[in-house]
């Protein structure tokens, strides 16, 4: 039991988020889950960010890509201990300054996950349906400040988790008193704007831009009756699913909780609501950390061919080949003085525009 802290604490009750640690078996899953996700995560995460800067040294754009989500995923995992920890206990035991830290930290991770996908699948677009374009339009300048914007954007757009949450004292059934890290909102309107920016800017519009991008492709493919998958295609298809099923049920919770703050307090509809939040937000939580774990999962299916030969450098040679497959080499387009695009390198491009300058399959 709790009796004492050296930081001040809330004791407001909080309707969205009464008792997001009360439940047994939802802590208890989400334990069981995290700690699956923390090792596997850490080094599997680890091992892709050594791979990319040991043994690559000139780098795809779609390797710089996975490079910059490799990062994000593995500096999340590191932090999972502390989720952990509380899920177990049931109680915030780190103070408000972590409360505020951590959870910031897993919104960063969620839309640099999310907008790093993206900019893959743009990026495949472009060397798809404007193969001639791709010289002028992929710079190693344009990529690093696209990259450097795309990190502004990202801390910027999780401000509201250091703004809406805080420590807050819970009594649970038997009166016991536990402390909880949780989001606090003066009004109802920052609830539904902080959890509609979230599922909005974090998914439904990201989603709408890859969904687009494959669409697009899909029909420039069939226009040039090109039916052969290149293995990054199927890749970067694999992670964008993935992190659609992990994150899917979190931002249905965010929905479920902004419709909750559209009813009057105390009438059972909302309860109904408040109840589903309460009881699944620990669970959909931990499956979101699932997708950070996922992509060294995935990369390992995909580079298997490599690993006999390989040994521990199978992960660098799926990268290296990724941009040559078509083509039969293993020179990849570069990362270097020269444009993005000016390089041997693949065939689809020349398939999908017959007679046009060599673009990228990385």
């Amino acid at each position: 039991m709790v009796t004492t802290t050296s930081f001040p604490l809330t004791t407001t009750p909080n309707p969205e988020e009464e008792s997001a640690v009360s439940n047994d078996f939802s802590t208890a899953l989400g334990t069981l889950i995290l700690s699956l996700v923390l090792l596997v995560g850490v080094p599997g995460n680890l091992f892709i960010v050594w791979s990319i800067l040991a043994r690559i040294r000139r780098r795809s754009v779609t390797t710089l890509l996975i490079l910059n989500l490799a990062f994000a995923n593995g500096c999340l995992m590191a932090l999972t201990i502390f989720f952990i920890i509380y899920l177990a206990k049931q109680t915030w035991i780190f103070g408000k300054p972590m409360c505020k830290t951590l959870f910031y930290l897993c919104n960063v991770n969620m839309y640099a996950s999310i907008f790093l996908i993206t900019l893959m699948s743009v990026h495949r677009l472009v060397a798809v349906v404007f193969p001639r374009r791709l010289p002028y339009l992929i710079t190693e300048k344009i990529v690093r400040r696209v990259l450097i914007g795309m990190w502004a954007l990202v801390f910027l757009t999780s401000t509201p988790s250091l703004v809406f949450r805080d420590v807050v004292i819970k009594h649970d059934e038997y009166n016991e008193t536990r402390l909880v890290c949780l989001p606090k909102h003066e009004e109802a309107r920052h609830v539904r704007f902080q959890y509609a920016v979230e599922t909005v800017v974090g998914f439904i519009l990201p989603f709408a831009i890859i969904t687009t991008s494959y669409i697009l492709i899909l029909r420039r493919l069939r226009q040039t009756k090109f039916q052969r998958k290149i293995r990054s295609e199927k890749l970067i298809l694999a992670i964008v699913i993935t992190f659609g099923i992990f994150w899917f049920p979190y931002h249905v919770i965010n929905m479920i909780t902004v419709a909750a703050e559209w009813y009057t307090v105390g009438t059972n509809t909302r309860k109904i609501l408040e109840h589903i939040h309460q009881s699944s937000r620990a669970v959909t939580s931990a499956l979101a950390f699932i997708s950070s774990c996922a992509n060294p999962i995935l990369y390992t299916f995909a580079g298997k061919s490599y690993i006999k030969q390989n040994g521990f450098a199978f992960m660098a040679k799926l990268f290296e080949g990724l941009s040559s497959e078509q083509s039969g080499t293993h020179k990849g387009r570069i990362l270097d003085k020269n444009p993005i695009g000016q390089t041997n390198g693949d065939s689809i491009n020349n398939t999908v525009a017959s007679g046009a300058q060599n673009g990228s399959t990385d």
